[in-house]
């Protein structure tokens, strides 16, 4: 065999170097953001165990993900004898305290999910956020963020879910246009101002506002991709207008100040499973053209606002439901035989009462026989602080046979005998 050349000799060496080093290397903008970032939290919020901990840089960010150097945290698109770069940074609920505008985040423009929820960043969120074009999650969940919403964040448009919750956000809601927007997540903060115009976002899905200071009323339009819609604990006031989203599962507006009619169409819409208005200013409840025949809800809490009138019967006809409330309201008359044949029900096109709370209004007259065989355990059934005739101890559903006294009856209204 004829001896190799100097020149083959040199590009078998030369290819087996590069065979021996072929690795990923992740972008020095990635690393020098990631580097950023370590230096702004404070060390004494560091704990030994946590992501933030084991990120040494002697070691390439992306090539040593899930060793000893990079434990976790860190997502990349690592690809052999290329640049790769970061594109998901989730950070361990490890209490770390930063103020979030100190980090460099458009340095890492390949990001999908950012999630640094659970710790202590504190400070505004920053408007270079809005620099992150790939991003499509977006979790600030409980931290100390203060400050409005920069309105900069509608030019972040694959975003998917953003998570806000549990901070110090103040300020009213800026008119946000996110179109692949599905998920968003803002309760439990400080935000003033009108309810969030929804138009913006078409795609959206979920949309929690919780627990914060929204005033005014309700939007006219919401999108129709709507599934979810929990607005609990605010200022909204004035009617419920009439809602058009046709994929709207589950509507909680208690807590809030709410008045006038309970629409009907709330009981003829075609996906609704679960009504919660409990805690307003109603005044009434409007019965839809069909009896509720078509309903498709499940649970109905109306409890504790201004019912009067007689207790609607049509309820008990809604084949689904299963759990009513309609305590500590103003409501009279007796209660209707209807009620007493769904809590027999067994049928297999009917849903049994498994809830039914009547306790706290106006209600006179016997007890439908229908009650009087019922077990405690059974279901739970509340009828106490009314004006029932004859309401024994025995029956575990008058709450010890405790009823408003006849003084107290009389002088709600002359309807109650």
């Amino acid at each position: 065999m004829a001896a190799s050349s100097p020149l083959s000799l040199f590009l078998t060496l030369s290819l087996l170097s590069l065979a021996m080093h072929a690795r990923s290397t992740t972008h020095w903008q990635d690393v020098q953001a990631l580097k950023q970032l370590k230096r702004t939290i404070a060390p004494s919020t560091i704990p030994p165990s946590s992501c933030i901990s084991s990120w040494d840089f002697s070691a390439d960010p992306c090539d040593a993900l899930f060793s000893d150097k990079f434990t976790c945290g860190l997502r990349c698109d690592t690809a052999p004898n290329s640049t790769s770069r970061v594109t998901d940074l989730t950070l361990d609920p490890a209490g770390y305290s930063a103020p979030l505008s100190s980090i460099p985040w458009p340095s890492l423009p390949f990001l999908q999910t950012l999630d640094l929820s659970a710790n202590n960043f504190t400070g505004p969120i920053p408007s270079s956020l809005s620099l992150l074009p790939r991003l499509r999650t977006l979790s600030l969940s409980r931290n100390s963020l203060s400050g409005p919403l920069p309105s900069s964040l509608s030019s972040l448009s694959l975003l998917q879910e953003m998570y806000l919750d549990n901070n110090f956000l103040t300020d009213s809601f800026p008119p946000l246009k996110i179109p692949n927007l599905k998920r968003l997540e803002f309760q439990s903060n400080q935000l003033t101002g009108p309810f969030p115009d929804l138009s913006r976002l078409p795609n959206l899905s979920f949309l929690d506002a919780s627990d914060n200071s929204l005033s005014g009323t309700l939007p006219p339009a919401l999108p129709p991709s709507l599934v979810e819609l929990v607005a609990r604990n605010n200022l909204i006031e004035g009617e419920i207008p009439p809602l058009a989203a046709a994929s709207l599962q589950v509507l909680d507006l208690s807590h809030n100040k709410l008045s006038g009619s309970v629409p009907a169409s709330l009981f003829g819409h075609p996906n609704l499973e679960q009504l919660t208005l409990s805690f307003n200013q109603l005044a009434s409840v409007q019965i839809p053209a069909d009896s509720g025949l078509t309903s498709s809800l499940i649970s109905v809490d109306l409890s504790n606002n201004r019912l009067r009138g007689f207790l609607p019967g049509f309820m008990a006809l809604m084949p689904r439901l299963s759990a009513l409330s309609m305590e500590n309201n103003e409501l009279t008359g007796p209660i209707p035989v209807e009620y007493a044949m769904k809590v027999l029900s067994s049928g297999l096109d009917s849903a049994q009462f498994q809830r039914l709370l009547l306790g706290g209004n106006y209600l006179f007259g016997a007890i439908p026989g229908g009650f009087l065989d019922l077990k405690a355990g059974f279901l739970t059934v509340r009828l106490g602080d009314n004006c029932l005739y004859r309401c024994p101890v025995r029956f575990f559903f008058c709450e010890g046979g405790v009823q408003k006294s006849i003084d107290q009856c009389k002088a709600f209204g002359p309807i109650v005998p």
